[in-house]
């Protein structure tokens, strides 16, 4: 029997409170051409599961893989090998405890990574600690800014140019229902903003990418003093993991918040999920950081082990106190981050990174002497942005026809605006070869 507890009156109330007239409103964001009227036509009513297990593998064949082609996607989704021993490893009996571990005494060994885990984010970003996971970069940064009002009781955020656009408009749809305002740069192609002159006494922080959008890497030490000198935190986001074995951390340069995507280490492109959000913060701000943390500790034995502490989730307070309503983490993903990093080593990460930018150092000076092709940037890690002599998305698409993904168009991630359709971002990591370099370069050159 179906358990359907909610009757139409109780279906109308809800529609009525949020301010809808139909289920069918809650969709109005998604674009009529892709929404689907009906059945799907392939699929009849009478079909066994072989032949519907053959229809879906035709539809997830229409899909472009980045393993089997020639592919310099980045753009916040980034190609890394994962070790086979990751995949066997995160599926260890240790780790296959209760869902949720409020139970630590039957959930030692997922509570034991998540603390190991905290402790490799600390160390990576720089700063005091962290918690146990995000969901994503994007989501972890729209808290980072709620978390950034809270500890300043102010209520403006003033966000970047060179901040990807995913985590903008996630901000932003936070701002529109949590209201505070989120003020942001136009594009900072160039990588020369000044947000230092956007920082006022309503600030409560200024979120910055690095490396941004459009690779750039900076020294945002003299932000960080100008944001502590006005009374207002520093968030830095950082959407490619990797450099961190290179680049500076961002608490190194002052950071107060730092949210980062872990996709890179031990999890693949899963074409858009799940990914692994990682945040960091000072010791002095820990009790307005949302999320899960996990403590260390001694037992009744004085044995080693781990719990759940300083919780200031709504699960565990009252609702008006609590600093998010994150109530999980993602915690198969943190384990396969924990396991990649720890497989590395530090000398082994350091390696990791400098593969990706003498790769990318290499690719970037030889697309840059095609005829009419400018790289914009002065500092990169493993991406970089190419200005075209015509608009980039429909080389791009030509290209991808041909089984060929020399990068993602800039204009795609920001439309409607003409001074970016010729932008090309690149993004090479260790994966890349001649035999993927190679024909991108000629097939860029050929259509230029």
């Amino acid at each position: 029997m179906r358990y359907l507890p909610l009757t139409d009156a109780d279906r109308r109330e809800m529609l009525a409170t949020i301010g809808v007239r139909s289920i069918d409103e809650l969709f109005r964001d998604v674009p009529e051409a892709a929404r689907r009227e009906g059945p799907i036509p392939d699929l009849s009513m009478h079909l066994g599961e072989l032949e519907v297990e053959r229809i879906f593998s035709a539809y997830a064949g229409a899909n472009l893989s980045p393993a089997y082609t020639p592919s310099f996607l980045g753009a916040g989704a980034y190609r890394h090998h994962v070790p086979a021993a990751v995949d066997h490893l995160i599926q260890r009996g240790e780790f296959l405890t209760s869902y949720t571990p409020y139970q630590p005494e039957i959930t030692q060994g997922t509570l034991q990574y998540l603390f190991e885990f905290q402790t490799q984010v600390a160390l990576l970003t720089g700063m005091d600690v962290a918690n146990a996971s995000m969901y994503d970069g994007s989501t972890g940064a729209s808290e980072a800014v709620l978390m950034a009002n809270r500890i300043t009781r102010r209520s403006k955020a003033v966000l970047s140019g060179g901040l990807h656009p995913h985590y903008r408009a996630v901000i932003e749809t936070t701002a529109r229902w949590q209201g505070f305002f989120a003020i942001a740069g136009a594009p900072d192609v160039a990588g020369t903003e000044d947000l230092i002159a956007s920082i006022d006494k309503d600030t409560s922080c200024v979120v910055v990418q690095n490396p941004s959008l459009f690779g750039h890497v900076r020294d945002l030490t003299p932000l960080a003093e100008a944001c502590h000198a006005r009374g207002a935190l520093l968030i830095v986001v950082v959407t490619e993991i990797v450099s961190l074995g290179l680049v500076t951390p961002p608490g190194a340069m002052g950071a107060d918040i730092v949210v980062c995507e872990g996709q890179s280490l031990g999890v693949g492109l899963g074409f858009g999920g799940p990914y692994v959000g990682l945040f960091a913060t000072r010791d002095k701000f820990v009790r307005q950081m949302p999320g899960r943390l996990v403590g260390e500790t001694v037992d009744a034995d004085g044995k080693r082990g781990f719990v759940l502490t300083l919780s200031t989730r709504e699960q565990h307070i009252r609702r008006e106190k609590a600093t998010s309503n994150i109530c999980t983490n993602a915690g198969l993903c943190a384990l396969a981050f924990t396991i990649h990093l720890t497989l590395l080593g530090e000398a082994g990460f350091r390696r990791l990174a400098e593969l990706n930018h003498a790769n990318a150092s290499a690719f970037a000076e030889r697309l840059a002497a095609l005829p009419g092709v400018e790289l914009v940037n002065d500092t990169f890690f493993n991406e970089f942005t190419l200005r075209l002599p015509k608009p980039a998305a429909p080389i791009i698409e030509l290209l991808a026809s041909q089984r060929i993904m020399p990068g993602v168009p800039v204009s795609r991630l920001i439309p409607d605006d003409p001074s970016v359709d010729n932008l090309l971002l690149v993004a090479v990591t260790e994966t890349a070869t001649e035999h993927g370099m190679g024909p991108a370069f000629e097939a860029l050159k050929g259509v230029l």
